[in-house]
C-alpha cells in the first residue's frame, strides 16, 4: 500500500494531475485570486496569533 507522498507523486505525473497543476498555475497568476489568497492567509495568521 503506497504512502500518501507516493500517491501524490503518481497523481502529479498522471494526465489529470498535469491538468490540475496547470489550472492551479493559471489561477495563481491571476492578480485578483492572488489578492484573495493573501487576505485569507492574513485572516488565518491573525486568528492564530490571537490565541
Amino acid at each position: 500500500m503506497p504512502g500518501v507522498l507516493q500517491r501524490l507523486k503518481e497523481f502529479a505525473r498522471s494526465p489529470q494531475g498535469q491538468r490540475t497543476i496547470e489550472q492551479a498555475r493559471h489561477t495563481a497568476a491571476d492578480p485578483r485570486r492572488r489578492a484573495q489568497a493573501q487576505r485569507l492567509f492574513g485572516k488565518l495568521r491573525a486568528r492564530r496569533s490571537g490565541m
